[in-house]
């Protein structure tokens, strides 16, 4: 009989061609790529090497594409540089075969979106991709993480990668979340709790009731925090809410291979008695809605509570981070966050940009106005379709907000969507570092009811405290 295993071993067992020197080489299911590694195929095309198994590498058009002026296409982007990009993934798909779907596509949208949207992420895949967060995909019960572009140019040339196998790293999450609170106040209350650094060299499994409880749209903004955590991945176990999802969409097992796909993913679990090597436990229902005050993820409280004050920090080096990060925020210590004025508000991302985001935001929207500039940018096409044909987008510009089209917008600025230097931006993206929306900008993570509450008030607000809310 056979040692219990974790959900991360089984999918690494089921993707190991060779090791090696510690290392694995494990077989790629999906290579996912974005703007940035064009350095991967120029390199492929030095060498006269081709793609080995195009179908399963997909190209979007996410990072660099306009969020207004669509209808002009690569046309309407203004910066030469952020349009040559764009041009060349398309350029690069045409020439070696890889999916495309660029800025015209109907399904156009961020990677992290529309991959999972399609039905693509299945339980016990190995997915890899150019961007840290393609750890998203492990709410699937995926292995999913982001690779720099010489192992994408690995991955394109041979359908494998290699690979030093992380430590296993369990946090239950107990309990239930209070109304008010959602994925991304978790996320955020676990980085708190464990530290920026907290998940370095592990992949995370979430467990526990409140977890389980997590919708699969949640599921995913829970793991596309991850990384934020310093971890490599993070993985949710499959179960009834994962195989409800995938259902008929379109890459998902479809007809007698459906039964036989579910029967399979339902022994992608974690086995009773698998060791971890550390475990975290948190009671779900002690979690409130949060915000960040510095420049990194885990200088965050509730929403309801002060900025510390970094002498009370007994780590030197977390106090004079947090003093660094304080002075670069233009705060104090002992300021209440809910009296922090706000200039702007971005919901999307692709933390938080998928339709149930959106409605979160229009329920705390609905009959309000906008006190001061909010844009709202769907994380896909077909996200987008669906909340207009929910009228959502009628409630937010209703309220003054403007609805753009997808892209990751404001969450990296690379494509022109910027916060003025010294502004305060209440965003549902996942970083907020020093100069990440733009120089000089002043990020501080929300979710996306937080946002909406926050774009009414024109300050941090609880969303608790918001009718209708």
């Amino acid at each position: 009989m056979s040692a219990p295993r974790t959900m991360l071993q089984k999918v690494i067992d089921l993707h190991t061609v060779e090791q090696r020197a510690g290392e694995l080489l494990l077989y790629v299911d999906y290579n996912v790529v974005h703007e940035g590694p064009f350095y991967a195929f120029d390199g492929l095309a030095r060498e006269g090497r081709a793609v080995m198994r195009p179908a399963q590498t997909l190209g979007f058009a996410d990072h660099y594409v306009p969020t207004v002026g669509r209808e002009l296409g690569s046309a309407g982007i203004a910066d030469p540089e952020a349009r040559g990009m764009v041009e060349r993934l398309q350029a690069n798909a045409e020439r070696t075969g890889i999916v495309h779907f660029g800025i015209s596509h109907p399904q156009q949208g961020i990677m992290h979106v529309v991959f999972p949207e399609l039905g693509m992420a299945h339980p016990g895949m190995l997915i890899v991709g150019s961007d840290s967060h393609t750890c998203t995909n492990g709410a699937f019960g995926a292995l999913a993480f982001g690779v720099g572009a010489s192992q994408i140019k690995h991955v394109l040339a041979t359908q494998t990668l290699w690979f030093r196998q992380p430590r296993a790293l369990r946090i239950s999450v107990d309990g239930s979340l209070r109304p008010g609170v959602g994925a991304k106040d978790l996320a955020l209350a676990i980085i708190v709790r464990i530290g920026m650094a907290g998940g370095s060299g592990a992949a995370i499994e979430y467990a526990g009731s409140a977890v389980r409880a997590l919708p699969m749209e949640a599921r995913m903004t829970l793991c596309n925090m991850t990384i934020e955590a310093g971890a490599r991945a993070g993985l949710i176990a499959p179960d009834e809410t994962t195989f409800a999802y995938l259902r008929g969409r379109p890459h998902a097992p479809q007809g007698a291979a459906w039964p036989e796909a579910r029967a399979f993913w339902q022994t992608m679990s974690t086995d009773e008695g698998a060791s971890f090597e550390s475990e975290v436990v948190i009671d779900g229902s002690q979690v409130q809605p949060m915000v960040t005050w510095g420049t990194s993820q885990d200088e965050a409280c509730a929403v309801s509570d002060v900025i510390p004050d970094p002498c009370a920090m007994t780590d030197p080096a977390r106090r004079t981070r947090a003093e660094h990060a304080l002075a670069y925020m233009g705060l104090a210590p002992g300021t209440a966050m809910k009296d922090i004025a706000i200039d702007r508000v971005f919901i999307g991302s692709c933390t938080n940009a998928r339709l149930d985001d959106l409605r979160d935001a229009a329920r705390v929207v609905r009959g309000q106005q906008a006190r001061i500039p909010a844009i709202v940018v769907p994380g896909s096409m077909t996200v987008k379709r669906a909340a207009e044909a929910e009228g959502l987008h009628d409630v937010f510009r209703s309220a003054g907000f403007e609805w753009r089209e997808p892209g990751c917008s404001m969450c990296t600025g690379a494509n022109g969507d910027l916060v003025p230097a010294g502004e305060r931006c209440a965003s549902t993206s996942n970083r907020n570092m020093e100069g990440r929306q733009g120089k000089g900008s002043r990020t501080h993570l929300v979710s996306p009811a937080m946002a909406a509450a926050t774009a009414i008030t024109g300050r941090l607000a609880d969303v608790r405290e918001m009718a209708g809310a």
